[in-house]
């Protein structure tokens, strides 16, 4: 006779996790080093984001075994946006910030210039600023309501809110620090296609597409919804 109940929870366990061959490709990861990896908790970032466990055990090389991952979690000096969190399947993806407590250690998650997720070292004085790009905005009682890149929805009075642009906010209170348009002349970081992890000033926007200036004074095509508003005329935050 088949047990059911034993079959769900071998099905349960084994969702939680995925081979680590199958991880989406900007997780700056060893392939090879054991057959599965960790899943996230589920997120609107897909691949640009990856679980707590994963990013102190693959990419800041804090622990070798989740035994480690779990004493590390439970001293309550990970704070991912300015709050403790102690589950391994939290999700962490870019802009976020990292603060070791006690160590007087401050990161923001990036992509690097393979596209691959990474840490960047920040001053403390940027733990507690968030850039969040606008996905979606309804209009409800009078007010707006804004669906933002990490899955936050705050309301907002009147202001020319537009898909595509970037909100600053002071974390945790979410203060709407600087409203950053996506616009000619825009900064701005590119998290998908061909040429994610770079950066480049915004030429001109033609329907769904942006014409960029690379570093190197190229022009280049990308869509506009690869496109992460970081600054006017330079980037607000540290990047790279």
């Amino acid at each position: 006779m088949i047990n059911l109940g034993a079959k769900f929870l071998e099905g349960n366990k084994m969702s939680r996790h995925r081979k680590r061959l199958a991880a989406p490709g900007t997780w700056n990861i060893k392939r090879k080093n054991s057959m599965f990896i960790t899943e996230p908790f589920p997120g609107n970032r897909s691949s640009l984001g990856l679980a707590l466990s994963v990013l102190l055990k693959d990419i800041m090389d804090f622990a070798n075994t989740n035994r480690e991952i779990k004493v590390i979690i439970n001293s309550s000096n990970i704070r991912i946006d300015g709050k403790v969190r102690k589950d391994p399947k939290f999700p962490v993806g870019i802009f976020d910030t990292v603060e070791l407590a006690g160590l007087n250690q401050y990161f923001r998650v990036t992509l690097n210039s393979k596209g691959k997720i990474s840490l960047v070292k920040i001053n403390k004085e940027e733990i507690d600023v968030k850039p969040c790009k606008i996905t979606g905005k309804t209009e409800t009682k009078g007010k707006t309501q804004l669906n933002l890149f990490d899955g936050r929805n705050i309301l907002v009075g009147k202001g020319e809110y537009k898909v595509g642009d970037t909100l600053l906010l002071s974390l945790p209170n979410q203060a709407i620090n600087k409203h950053l348009r996506l616009d000619k002349k825009s900064m701005i970081f590119l998290i998908g296609g061909k040429h994610i992890g770079e950066m480049g000033a915004v030429e001109d926007i033609v329907k769904n597409k942006i014409i960029y200036k690379d570093k190197d004074g190229e022009l280049i095509e990308t869509s506009k919804q690869y496109a992460f508003v970081i600054g006017e005329d330079k980037p607000v935050i540290t990047i790279t």
